[in-house]
């Protein structure tokens, strides 16, 4: 039988060094992705808590939890704040390539000053696009008169925290980040860092763009979660697979060997020697009988054919094969007996007479 070695040779086959090669960076790979989600999944579901506070506490002031100049911190991302003031219409901007209820479009970005003579960036709400790229959509105008707003807190806009990239050369009042220090240089106010997001104010406008949604919390990151599971999961499947491919392989060489009915190590095969059977090089059982061995008297019998098998020990000799044999051999005129015994090729003895 084939030992444990010779099953599993075929390991070391270029075939099979490649799929070990292939496996053992799988498996690394796999783990690194699932700690990627796994982490994923703890910021998200921090960041879904705390969001999830911010937009239940009570409304504060904005100037609580930002200055002009300043920024936003994350905790204080979505907080419901309150600005008191009036609208600057003259600085209203329009921020391209927002998304709203699957279709394309602007948030209308305008000013609030307050009493102190600094400003606030309030995000309206979001308008529909235009028939064309260059047309100008239709934009509701902002209340006159001071106005209280309450709206959700959000920190400035950049090209690594939006995802957007930021260019120039856009149409006369139009953006694509809500970036507070790009905007405010060319107020004649300072702002507040971060905007509002608009949820309601007082008085009310008669026409208003399409309040923007509240965040979605969604399920904390549970999504990254299961995909954590999930790559981790591909790990033991790898290795499995691996596993079986090896142990199918191994078996289907086996029962081929066994089919065929190759000789593991320590058997005889064919030409082979073994026990009981003679190797090529063994002298033959039958050996043929030599000239001294053959009896006068069969010699004399065989004259030019083969001997017939000897029966003489079951059957007594006839007088007249007595008086044959008794005979002596006549002599040839020179002397030689005319008779001679010679074995044939076949080791059977034949008669040559002169």
């Amino acid at each position: 039988m084939p030992t444990l070695d010779d099953v599993y040779r075929f390991l070391l086959t270029p075939r099979w060094l490649a799929l070990h090669v292939v496996v053992l960076l799988v498996i690394p790979a796999f783990v690194l992705l699932g700690q990627w989600q796994f982490g994923r999944f703890e910021e998200r579901s921090t960041s879904s808590h705390q969001i999830t506070g911010n937009l239940a506490a009570a409304p504060v002031a904005v100037e609580e939890l930002t200055s002009p100049g300043g920024t936003v911190s994350t905790q204080d991302k979505y907080r419901t704040v309150l600005a008191k003031g009036t609208y600057d219409a003259g600085a209203q901007l329009l921020v391209r390539r927002r998304v709203q209820d699957k279709a394309v479009g602007f948030y209308v970005l305008t000013p609030l000053v307050t009493a102190d003579g600094t400003g606030v960036l309030v995000n309206r709400g979001w308008v529909r696009a235009g028939s064309t790229a260059d047309a100008l959509p239709e934009v509701p105008a902002p209340s006159s008169g001071e106005v209280t707003v309450t709206g959700r807190l959000r920190p400035t806009e950049t090209e690594e925290t939006s995802g957007i990239r930021d260019r120039a050369g856009l149409p006369v009042g139009q953006v694509l980040l809500i970036n507070t220090e790009a905007i405010g240089r060319g107020l004649p106010y300072r702002l507040l860092g971060g905007y509002v997001d608009l949820i309601e104010q007082s008085p009310a406008a008669a026409v208003a763009p399409a309040p923007v949604p509240a965040p979605d919390v969604g399920e904390g990151g549970g999504l990254n979660l299961a995909y954590g599971v999930q790559w981790w999961l591909f790990i033991g499947v790898a290795i499995g697979g691996w596993v079986l491919l090896i142990r199918r392989e191994a078996a289907d060489l086996k029962t081929a060997a066994t089919a065929s009915g190759e000789p593991g190590p320590g058997e005889p095969g064919d030409g082979e020697p073994g026990d009981g059977e003679p190797g090529p090089d063994a002298p033959s059982r039958s050996a043929a009988p030599s000239v001294s061995s053959v009896s006068p008297g069969s010699s004399g019998r065989s004259s030019g054919r083969s001997s017939a098998p000897d029966d003489s020990s079951d059957e007594p000799s006839s007088p007249d094969d007595s008086a044959e044999s008794a005979e002596p051999a006549a002599s040839s005129p020179s002397g030689e007996s005319t008779e001679s015994a010679v074995s044939s090729p076949s080791g059977e003895s034949a008669d040559l007479r002169a």
